[in-house]
Formats: structure tokens, C-alpha cells, sequence
């Protein structure tokens, strides 16, 4: 064989070995994820600028200050046709008919293993772009972290990654888009690994920081390096202000709480409304306008207020007007249906609580007081942790956003006190207990992530044995002498779940055959038995079978039609389990 072929197949087996290299492909992958996601974040952000534009004749911070300008039916409007367009555009082409979130990217780091569709990235993008640009009191950061995550989960289902290299790819897609969203590379990398991801292990750390870099460099190569906030005082005028920084951190933690509560209690009044769904959000919208007539610092992101609160532009009772109607717009928008995130508002808000403290203080105690902009300071970071259940990287988030390193110990005390409050009065996070209503637990690990992927629908089958109410005592013996379950499952004549039966059931009518024209299912079945759903997974089986303490459960459609579908057995229920985790593992080291 020729010297030159000889040395083209080493290289080739070299080349070969390389690809094998795990940390290697997922460093060149984080560079190429960290561009297109800080390339994604700087098109969504120019998209809702130009929608800003075309319906305020302004964009970003000047959008109070152009509203306050325009005929009333113009600031009413806006909002509500983009509430419509919205709806129209939620209720056909998103998952669940919904808007996306950074729950939706917590639950498919792990439920999914990191894999997302990039058509509902894009679409969802397009929502939450119109949601911001037509006044919405909502935030960009959350929506940039969807796109940017559902880009590098389509990444990684394209290349066929394994589950642990997907997951570890979805982190690097969140933090090239919170580093490029707020200039915050350090922030960014933390963020994924604290919020998305859930540890700091090296193999996935080190990517997330490469690509968080990469999404970095992108946004300051087209928007500057500069901080998004400046503030004069650059000391801490006496550590008496410790406690006041405490006393703060209280009070951020109640409001984040109230704000995060608005929201779900504004979600209950729309559902009961009499509108379509569709219809939910134009009637927020509509709302949201005619708040803005009076208060026009409620529409869009609300950087602007911010910054009026950090130069002390704003009176005390300046700041509490407009932090109510703030945690009010956005409980609106987020409950009736508009896409777009919380963090921003969660910013704003902090920053009108902390103004307000701020002005306070100064004025009770001037000579120990750093001014009412550090207060305002502190009280966005604690605030914003509070809702997000991240205190550290929200902490760096604070830190790169005003470039105010004197400041940052007393932003950690109030972060770290709000959100010990909304931790133990709320939940972990605003997403934790979005994800819990939707009956997703994402603390159980390996195992519980393993038995919530699998859905009941997989291990359904059809050989329960069934009888109607009216089924006399004597086919009951039969059909229980013949059951390999021992069990009977009583269906009404519509196939509704009626109840069910076993010998216990019959008592001493079971081998009584003077009973026989007296007792019938309907008389001795038990009414309300436990029952799984379609929706339901291997998790809830299990945790039904141990609370209980049956073997053979009922399946119907859901819990307000009750049409019988089938049954699961304890012994499919847990080999299916184990099938499950096999192909799990095998899937998570890459066989």
C-alpha cells in the first residue's frame, strides 16, 4: 500500500476519533448554537422594534412618551387588535393552544431530553414579538430564551444527539440568549445551568460558557457594549443600610408574591369568562389600553420608567401609582393570554418598590442613605429573583446590567430574602409552579423523568372484564370466576365509568343464591373508584397503585366525560418502567 494512502487512512481513524469526542463536538456545537441563538435574539428584538414603530410611531423606551401624545382610540386599539391577532394566531398554530415560555424549555430539558421544534420556536417568537410591539405589559428576555433554546434543541434533534448532549446543547441555546439579551455573558452561562439545566457539572458547564461568549460577541458587535442602566452612586454610604437592604428584600418578596398570584388569579377570570379563547387576549388588550390612558408607563417593557426611577425623574407617589398598575397590566397579559415573559415586568415592578423604599429612607435618614437609585437597584434584582427562583444569576444579571459592583451586596442580601419569602408563601419559581399546575414535577430526577415520558396510552389495554349496572348477581359470579383480575369494571350503558366490583364487593350475597333477582352491579359497585386518564403517565399509575393499594386500575378519556378506554395492570405498569429506563440510560451515555 502506498505511503500517502497509508497516511490518509491514519488521519481519517484520527479524524474519526475525534468526532467520538464528546466535549470536543459539543464545543463546536456551542460556538455554532451561541451564534444563531445571539443572531436569533438580535433579529427578535429589531422585529419588535419595528412593530413598535409602525404602531406607536415609536420604539423601546419611547413608547410612554409617544402614547401620551396620541388620540385615545389609538392607544385602546393597538393593543386590542394585537390581543386578537394574537389569539387567532395562539389557538391555531401552538402546542396546546397557548403561548410558549421558559416553562415550556424547563419541561423539555426534562421530559424531552432537550429536543423542541423549531416551527413552534419561530411561531412562538412571532406571538410574543406582536404581544411586546402592540403594548403588552410583558418581557422580551423569557421569549429570547425560548427561541434561542428551541433552536439548539432542533439542532440537537437533527444531529441525533443523546439525551445528555441534547440537554446540554438546549442550556447552551438559553444562555447565548439571556447573555445576548442582557449583555450579560457571565449571567447568561449561569442562568442555563441554574434555571434550564440544574447543576454545574464541568462536562456541561463548559460549553454553555463558550456559547453564552459567542451570543455575547453577537450582540455587542450590533448593539454596543455599553451597560443598559447608569447610575451615579458607585459606593455604599454605611453598612447601617444593611438592615434597610433587608427590610427591602422583605418587601420585594410580598410584592413578587402578589404579582405572581395576579397572574393566576387573572388566568381564573378569563377562563371564566364567556369569550372564545381566542378572544381572551383583545379583551386584555383592551384593558390594557384604557389603563394606559391614564398611565401610559404600563404599555410595552417598561426600561423607560426604569431608567426615570434610577435619575429620581419619578415622585414617591409617582412610583407606587405606576408599580401597581404594573403588576396589574401584567397579571392581565400573562392571565389573558398574551405571549411574552415575565422578567421584565418583574424588573420594573422591583424597581418602582425599590425607588419608593428608597425616597423613604433617603428622607428618614439622609446621612446613611447611598440615594434612592441604589434602592431602586436592589429592589430590581430582589424582586426578579424572587419571581424567577434564580438568586444568583439574577444577582450577575443586576451586576452587568448597571456595571455597579459596589452595589452588588446589597442587591445579594434583599435577593437572598425575597426569595426565601416567595420560596416558602409561593413556590420555587413563577415557571416551577406554572409547570406544577400543568401537573409536571421537575424535582424527581432521573427516575420520575423517566416515568413521565411514558403515557398511559402505551401500556393501555382491553382485558378488563365489564358489566352494565344493571348486570344481575348471577353473570357477576361467572364473569369474576373467569377474570384473571378478580375485578369487574361497572360501565354505564353510554360506556361511562360507573364503578366497579370484586367478590368483597358481594358480601354475603356472593355464593347466596336467594339473592339473585334481589342484587344487581349497579347495588353493590363502588361508586368513584380510582381512575387513570389518556393524559396521565407511568408516574401517576404507580403513585395511584401504592396509595390505593390496587393492581388493576380504570382508564377513561378524562375526568369530565368518564368514557371507559381500557385498563393498566401493576405488573405492565412496571415492566414498562423498566423497559423505559434501559433505553433510557442507553440513551443518555449515547449506545
Amino acid at each position: 500500500m502506498p505511503e500517502s494512502r497509508i497516511t490518509y487512512l491514519r488521519l481519517l481513524a484520527q479524524f474519526r476519533r475525534l468526532l467520538r469526542n464528546d466535549h470536543l463536538v459539543l464545543s463546536v456545537l456551542a460556538i455554532i448554537v451561541g451564534c444563531a441563538s445571539g443572531a436569533a435574539v438580535v433579529a427578535f428584538r429589531e422585529v419588535i422594534e419595528l412593530i413598535e414603530w409602525v404602531t406607536y410611531g415609536a420604539k423601546g423606551e419611547r413608547i410612554a412618551v409617544s402614547a401620551a401624545e396620541l388620540p385615545w382610540w389609538h392607544v385602546v386599539s393597538v393593543p386590542t387588535v394585537g390581543g386578537l391577532l394574537v389569539g387567532i394566531l395562539v389557538y391555531r398554530y401552538l402546542p396546546e393552544r397557548r403561548p410558549q415560555s421558559v416553562a415550556d424549555v424547563i419541561e423539555a430539558n426534562a421530559l424531552r431530553g432537550g429536543r423542541m421544534s423549531s416551527r413552534v420556536g419561530v411561531m412562538g417568537a412571532l406571538v410574543n414579538a406582536i404581544s411586546i410591539g402592540s403594548g403588552a405589559s410583558v418581557g422580551r428576555e423569557g421569549p429570547a430564551v425560548h427561541l434561542g433554546a428551541s433552536l439548539s434543541g432542533w439542532i440537537g434533534r437533527r444531529l441525533h444527539l443523546s439525551r445528555s448532549l441534547s440537554r446540554t446543547l438546549l442550556g447552551c441555546g438559553v444562555a447565548s440568549a439571556v447573555a445576548a439579551s442582557f449583555n450579560a455573558p457571565i449571567a447568561g452561562a449561569l442562568f442555563a445551568n441554574e434555571v434550564v439545566v440544574g447543576h454545574y457539572a464541568l462536562k456541561a458547564f463548559a460549553p454553555i460558557v463558550i456559547s453564552s461568549v459567542a451570543g455575547t460577541a453577537i450582540s455587542r458587535a450590533w448593539f454596543g457594549d455599553f451597560p443598559a442602566f447608569a447610575l451615579d452612586s458607585g459606593i455604599l454610604a454605611s453598612f447601617w443600610e444593611f438592615p434597610a437592604f433587608a427590610l427591602l428584600g422583605i418587601c420585594a418578596g410580598v410584592v413578587a408574591i402578589i404579582l405572581m398570584k395576579s397572574v393566576g388569579i387573572s388566568r381564573t377570570i378569563a377562563r371564566r369568562l364567556p369569550i372564545p379563547r381566542w378572544g381572551r387576549p383583545a379583551v386584555g388588550g383592551l384593558a390594557i389600553g384604557i389603563m394606559a390612558l391614564w398611565i401610559p408607563e404600563v404599555l410595552g417593557i417598561g426600561y423607560g420608567v426604569t431608567e426615570s426611577a434610577l435619575l429620581l425623574h419619578l415622585s414617591l407617589w409617582a412610583l407606587i401609582a405606576i408599580g401597581i398598575a404594573k403588576v396589574a397590566a401584567t397579571a392581565i397579559c400573562l392571565g389573558f393570554g398574551f405571549g411574552g415573559g415575565i422578567f421584565s415586568p418583574a424588573l420594573v415592578i422591583g424597581a418602582m418598590v425599590g425607588g419608593a423604599f428608597g425616597l423613604i429612607a433617603t428622607g428618614a435618614f439622609p446621612d446613611y442613605s447611598s440615594g434612592a437609585g441604589a434602592y431602586t437597584i436592589v429592589g430590581m434584582g430582589a424582586v426578579a429573583a424572587a419571581v424567577l427562583g434564580a438568586p444568583i444569576s439574577t444577582t450577575l444579571i443586576i451586576f452587568e446590567m448597571t456595571n455597579n459592583y459596589a452595589l452588588t451586596l446589597g442587591v445579594m442580601v434583599a435577593v437572598v430574602i425575597a426569595s426565601e419569602i416567595s420560596h416558602h408563601f409561593y413556590g420555587r419559581s413563577f415557571f416551577s409552579v406554572q409547570l406544577l399546575n400543568r401537573g409536571i414535577d421537575v424535582k424527581g430526577g432521573f427516575e420520575s423523568e423517566v416515568m413521565r415520558s411514558v403515557k398511559i396510552n402505551k401500556i393501555l389495554t382491553h382485558d378488563g372484564a365489564t358489566v352494565t349496572p344493571a348486570c344481575g348477581l348471577q353473570e357477576m359470579r361467572e364473569q369474576l370466576q373467569t377474570s384473571t383480575m378478580g375485578e369487574l369494571f361497572v360501565l354505564k350503558e353510554t360506556g361511562e365509568l360507573f364503578g366497579t366490583v370484586t367478590l368483597a364487593d358481594l358480601s354475603e350475597s356472593a355464593f347466596d343464591h336467594d339473592f339473585d333477582d334481589l342484587v344487581n352491579a349497579g347495588d353493590v359497585a363502588r361508586l368513584h373508584p380510582p381512575h387513570l386518564t389518556m393524559y396521565d403517565n407511568l408516574e401517576s399509575a404507580l403513585t395511584m397503585m401504592n396509595d390505593t393499594g390496587e393492581e388493576h386500575i380504570a382508564v377513561v378519556d378524562n375526568n369530565l366525560t368518564m368514557k371507559y378506554r381500557g385498563c393498566v395492570h401493576q405488573r405492565e405498569v412496571m415492566a414498562a418502567y423498566n423497559k423505559a429506563l434501559l433505553a433510557a440510560h442507553h440513551e443518555e451515555h449515547g449506545d
